[in-house]
């Protein structure tokens, strides 16, 4: 009996799992280990995580600069103008009264201005001083506006600009400067004031331009304020990196706190930085702000971030920045470029090896041009000589007003394409 039986074909696969009994499945177990010698349990080294939606769009938007690929950022950038200037008239129709209000304002003084009469005497002197404290505000916004990428007018405006009246105030012993502050000369008159020059006397010559240079840098600090305000009451992370970078920084604060030491000296200073702002809030921003701090970003998001009062930030900060910051570089400036420190700094140079004759020579004939220019007399020119240090200046200038401006090109072309990414995901 036992011989008619068929015998099952190894095949080497598992037997099936199901049986059926009474038109009823059952599923059994299987172990492959037992059933199959060649099995081999997953490992996992061939699964790889995909990157969501935004992280692809992140990569993407991240190519889009100008040297990757210019038509696109130069188009994007275009586009982000115009929206944003369609925004802000329609932001400013919904206040018709106050547009009206402001445009019957504008209108009377516009007709002020261009009707001769007496009032001109004062009117002119009044734009005169309002254009020129315009312009420092603007210089001191795009100082630091831009989370770190904003251009150092400080370095290429206002620190040179007070280093000229410095070196002027030495060599004619006068501030009287009859045609300040669109020319700095001499004045040519015997009766011009003459006097012991100091530091203070400079300095007021100087406060109006660098207490305007530091309200705008005060303003500067606002886009991270409200940056990281909207994104903790809103629930969602902006596409920044400063902020981005912040995030990262509260969880190398985790670790700090669990006794970890892998966490940078860089990222240290940033954490203290950061509780020292939440601990003593406006005497906290107002140290950080009274001092030149390139880590004041993160004092404006992580205020932004806690919810700290507005006026308790921009309070301190302006108050810090307009007064107390503007008047310490002031000082500086002034220290450093007074007539007998230049001395003294210029023998230092010539003691440099190999370079220090040949950088001694370049700095005197520089600053002895400065001072030939300040001697000139109304309707004279001074034929402009080469100097390979005053070159070397414009060439430094002009790379970061460059740079600059790329910079913003490739925020605004970014801007656009996240805005549509957004755009997509509202559909």
């Amino acid at each position: 009996m036992g011989k008619n039986k068929k015998k099952a074909p190894k095949t080497g696969r598992a037997n099936s799992p199901i049986k059926v009994t009474n038109n009823v499945h059952f599923t059994n177990q299987v172990n492959h280990v037992n059933h199959h010698k060649d099995y081999l349990p997953p490992s996992g080294r061939g699964m790889r995580t995909v990157p969501s939606e935004g992280a692809l769009a992140y990569m993407e938007r991240q190519k889009i600069v100008l040297w990757k690929q210019p038509i696109t950022t130069l188009y994007y950038c275009i586009l982000e103008v115009f929206y944003l200037l369609f925004e802000t008239v329609r932001a400013i129709l919904q206040y018709r009264k106050s547009v009206f209000l402001f445009g019957i304002f504008l209108s009377g003084f516009f007709y002020l201005y261009y009707t001769p009469g007496s009032h001109q005497v004062h009117i002119v002197p009044l734009e005169k001083q309002i254009r020129w404290c315009l312009y420092w505000i603007g210089l001191g916004i795009l100082s630091s506006i831009g989370f770190g990428t904003g251009l150092h007018t400080f370095l290429i405006y206002l620190g040179p600009h007070i280093a000229q009246v410095t070196l002027a105030a030495y060599e004619c012993n006068s501030l009287d400067f009859p045609n300040y502050p669109d020319e700095i000369e001499c004045p040519q008159s015997l009766t011009a004031e003459m006097g012991a020059i100091t530091i203070w006397s400079i300095i007021n010559k100087v406060r109006i331009e660098a207490l305007m240079w530091g309200a705008g840098t005060a303003l500067g600090e606002l886009p991270p304020y409200f940056v990281a305000r909207g994104a903790r009451l809103s629930g969602e992370s902006p596409d920044d990196e400063d902020y981005k970078e912040f995030l990262a920084l509260q969880q190398a604060e985790q670790k700090l706190g669990q006794g970890e030491t892998n966490v940078s000296i860089y990222d240290r200073i940033k954490i203290y930085m950061e509780k020292i702002v939440k601990r003593t809030g406006f005497f906290g921003i107002l140290l950080f702000a009274s001092i030149p701090n390139p880590l004041f970003d993160f004092a404006g998001i992580t205020c932004g971030h806690f919810l700290i009062p507005f006026w308790t930030f921009f309070g301190a900060t302006l108050i810090g920045k307009a007064i107390m910051k503007a008047h310490l570089q002031m000082f500086i400036v002034i220290v450093v470029f007074s007539q007998h420190h230049v001395e003294t700094i210029l023998s230092y140079f010539e003691r440099i090896p190999y370079i220090g004759p040949l950088s001694k020579t370049l700095l005197t004939d520089f600053f002895n041009k400065q001072k030939e220019k300040f001697h000139r007399r109304p309707g004279t020119h001074i034929e402009q000589q080469t100097a390979i240090f005053s070159h070397f200046i414009t060439f430094i200038v002009s790379g970061m007003i460059i740079l600059f401006l790329v910079s913003i090109l490739n925020s605004l072309a970014q801007k656009y394409h996240k805005r549509c990414c957004d755009a997509k995901k509202g559909k």
